[in-house]
């Protein structure tokens, strides 16, 4: 395990090498072909985000200089939404710094799994502080995925009171939900009022599992905003393969083709933006393809579901 780190983190320091190299040539040079501004989308209240947003997890484990360099260049290339959450390793230490310099110009969005208001203030104040800010754009409660997560958080002294505490005390402008099960999710946007959701929108889950169009259907009429997750994952890690991209729990789309058409889908759903996998290549590639993510056409749509036959999603509806 200590060489696949150490491998990986040789690979990025070589990758931000080269680019760094390049970058001294260019301005010997003149100056290299611009890359073209990552669009950007409604979120809310006036609000715009870029349809590719930086996860957390693409900065744990990095070093701190590798780490400021991925953020230094998200932001250059027009990316200016951040999403982080406690669980994901020292993702939190390492945005909060590489952060701080672009944080007034960016919307960060943080979680927590906490269900009860105590943990969940205290759990807020302390990604506050790692993040370096006094504030969240969008926080969420993280990883709805059952009723028993629901009634938790909207009891008497459950997490819904921290989330209005943070929100009248300017903590959080924004309140939302991340969840990986549709029934939970629609439940707590009944009777919390959520501004967004974050959810798995996925082609091969929407073919093959029928998961994911109820929560769009119930978040667009009722005006909240989504986001997504998972619009390059394909499918569980086959039993007995070796994970190529330790960061991610699932086998992503690491094909450039696929990758398109899979956040082409995701952006035709209605979707703010898309969060890319944790694995900092594929988030690149996310970004290069960022400029020309237009809607699928019938026939593209028709095709790319086509080819999920066999697949096995990595969500399913129930029954």
């Amino acid at each position: 395990m200590q060489h696949r780190r150490d491998s990986r983190k040789s690979s990025v320091l070589a990758l931000l090498a080269a680019q760094l190299a390049a970058a001294g040539k260019r301005g010997k040079a003149g100056p290299g072909p611009a890359k073209r501004p990552i669009p950007r989308r409604p979120y809310r209240d006036g609000v715009e985000l870029s349809v590719i947003g930086l996860g957390g997890v693409v900065v744990s484990g990095l070093e701190q200089e590798v780490a400021n360099q991925v953020v230094r260049d998200s932001v250059e290339r027009g990316v200016n939404y951040f999403d982080v959450a406690p669980t994901y390793g020292d993702a939190e230490l390492k945005l909060g710094p590489a952060l701080e310099p672009f944080r007034k110009t960016v919307f960060l969005a943080c979680k927590t799994t906490k269900r009860d208001a105590k943990s969940a203030r205290e759990e807020l104040h302390r990604s506050l502080e790692r993040l370096r800010t006094d504030h969240f754009d969008l926080y969420q409660f993280h990883g709805v995925s059952s009723m028993e997560d629901v009634e938790r958080i909207l009891s008497p002294g459950g997490a819904a009171e921290a989330f209005l505490d943070a929100r009248e005390e300017g903590k959080a402008r924004f309140l939302g939900l991340s969840a990986h099960a549709e029934g939970p999710a629609i439940a707590l946007m009944e009777r919390f009022k959520c501004d967004s959701v974050l959810l798995p929108v996925n082609f091969v889950c929407f073919s093959r599992g029928n998961f994911g169009r109820k929560v769009l259907e119930h978040a667009k009429r009722n005006g909240v905003t989504t986001l997504a997750l998972k619009a390059m994952a394909y499918t569980p890690w086959p039993s007995g393969m070796e994970r190529t991209q330790p960061k991610c729990w699932y086998k992503p789309v690491t094909d450039p083709d696929l990758a398109r058409n899979a956040l082409r889908f995701a952006l035709s759903q209605g979707i703010t933006a898309a969060i890319p996998p944790g694995d900092e290549a594929l988030y690149q590639m996310a970004l290069d393809l960022a400029p020309d993510l237009t809607p699928l056409t019938p026939g593209e749509c028709e095709a790319l579901i086509a080819r999920t036959e066999g697949v096995d999603p990595l969500f399913k509806a129930p029954g």
